[in-house]
């Protein structure tokens, strides 16, 4: 066998280059981050938009994957960011806190749910409590709102 000036034969020295050749590249940058665990109570996906809302008093709270929004008639705003539900069985408990400190808990439950005002059914009953007060309501999401006609 011929040999190579560093004393390798040069089958061994061509058997080694097209390893190093086909071996997979250094990485170049962090991975991407996994991709958010679905969420999902009865048929709703929780990682999209949603709207829980209420009636005597009227309110309302945004669920987006950022922030949870109480509104309701003559009161003020209370913003909170999202730390996503936690699921167990048939309902999901989003607790977040405002900046000012007032606790923001909203629960949803798999079961449907009428306004009471309308004859509009939605696919989960929400019970939101906002410091000390508990409300009684039913929730869906934004998309499936949007669609239906206005009760």
């Amino acid at each position: 066998m011929r040999q190579f000036r560093a004393g390798l034969p040069i089958p061994v020295l061509i058997l080694g280059l097209t390893l190093v050749a086909c071996s997979d590249p250094e990485p170049t940058g962090p991975e991407a981050p996994p991709a958010p665990a679905a969420a999902v109570l009865g048929d709703v996906d929780l990682n999209q938009p949603l709207r829980a809302l209420g009636t005597e008093p009227f309110w309302a709270v945004e669920i987006t994957p950022q922030d949870l929004a109480y509104t309701a008639v003559d009161a003020v705003e209370v913003r909170a960011s999202n730390p996503g539900p936690t699921v167990q069985g048939t309902t999901a408990v989003y607790a977040a806190a405002a900046p000012d400190g007032t606790t923001l808990v909203v629960t949803l439950i798999a079961t449907e749910c009428s306004d009471g005002m309308s004859d509009r059914l939605y696919p989960l009953t929400a019970r939101v409590e906002l410091g000390a007060e508990t409300l009684n309501g039913c929730a869906a999401p934004v998309a499936f709102l949007n669609s239906q006609p206005a009760p």
